[in-house]
């Protein structure tokens, strides 16, 4: 069990980002660390296009058309991938039962901010328009119009990601914003100002992540007086920008330096009466999800976080006999 926890943290660290780097260097040792050619049984994954973007889209076998994940990858704002998150997002997609979709939006230092954020939100505006159009298109065959219904898009992050996803949130209108269902977030960055004690410390971290690697990681990302731009670091946002701002779910290791600033976010949603769950997990360190061959918290974390994405929206009828035809077509027990 301790040379599990061993081989888990040295597995966690190539997540980080470090001043000692070149990007290209990381990126390089994310991608051999992280990707993988095989995908969890009975989940596609399909190369496609939103607002101009390359994207992944990873359907399980069983899942509900009334909602989708967009997920924005982590990787110290410099790294990461499609690739090396599709086998993460895989997993996510059959816990959650419904569709992710994964861009491979631009990445600094050759695109600085805001591109990530821009191709994000073009991601964002595409996928709220197919799924618009289906809407309508199953409102005209049903006659069913719920106009009081949520949003079926549901907005998922890791590390520097939640980042960015603070930022598409913040950035979008209130027309998108009102589709979105909820913000999943793990392990999130959401303050890399100077006066950030973990910025300003440096040396202040945890098994690992560090001071020193969130500025590592800003100072390529964008430029010194830009770091205290809600955009960059969500929890300098006045409070009128959580207006309409969906509900929340962070889910992150009890280990971890960042824990006191979700502890934060988490106040002033609450604040705001806007719903927050903060999953903390005992004695888990940063991104323990991305160890699941060393950590068993690791796949009972995604569960937990499949069955909070589920929960928000009941199946459909319909839903219901298309999984049991194929849940029998498979020989598989149906739970009642």
């Amino acid at each position: 069990m301790k040379e599990d926890r061993k081989s888990a943290i040295k597995k966690l660290r190539n997540l980080v980002f470090t001043k000692k780097m070149e990007p290209e260097d990381y990126r390089e040792n994310f991608e051999k660390t992280f990707s993988s050619v095989f995908l969890p049984n009975g989940v596609e994954c399909a190369e496609c296009t939103y607002g101009g973007v390359p994207c992944d889209k990873i359907s399980p076998t069983i899942y509900s058309s009334r909602r989708i994940v967009i997920y924005i990858h982590g990787g110290s704002f410099v790294g990461g991938s499609r690739n090396s998150y599709r086998n993460f997002c895989a997993s996510l997609a059959n816990e959650s039962s419904c569709r992710i979709i994964v861009p491979e939006f631009r990445l600094p230092p050759t695109y600085p901010f805001p591109a990530s954020i821009d191709d994000l939100t073009s991601v964002f505006r595409a996928v709220y328009e197919e799924e618009n159009a289906l809407r309508s298109l199953e409102i005209d065959r049903t006659g069913l119009n719920d106009k009081n219904k949520k949003g079926n898009i549901i907005l998922a992050a890791d590390g520097s990601g939640a980042s960015l996803a603070m930022a598409l949130l913040f950035k979008i209108n209130k027309k998108y914003r009102d589709n979105i269902q909820s913000l999943v977030l793990f392990s999130p960055w959401l303050d890399l100002s100077s006066d950030n004690p973990l910025i300003a410390g440096r040396k202040v971290s945890d098994e690992i992540i560090s001071g020193e690697n969130l500025h590592s990681a800003v100072d390529k990302y964008t430029y010194a007086t830009n770091i205290t731009n809600p955009l960059v670091s969500p929890l300098k946002a006045p409070l009128e920008y959580y207006e309409e701002f969906p509900p929340v779910y962070v889910q992150m290791g009890e280990k971890e330096i960042l824990v006191q600033q979700s502890q934060e976010l988490s106040r002033i949603l609450k604040n705001k009466n806007i719903e927050c769950i903060l999953d903390i997990w005992p004695k888990m360190m940063y991104m323990f999800q991305f160890a699941d061959e060393y950590l068993p918290e690791s796949h009972l974390a995604v569960e937990k976080v499949g069955r909070y994405i589920k929960h928000r929206e009941e199946e459909t009828t319909e839903e219901k006999k298309e999984r049991e035809k194929i849940l029998r077509k498979n020989n598989i027990a149906i739970e009642v």
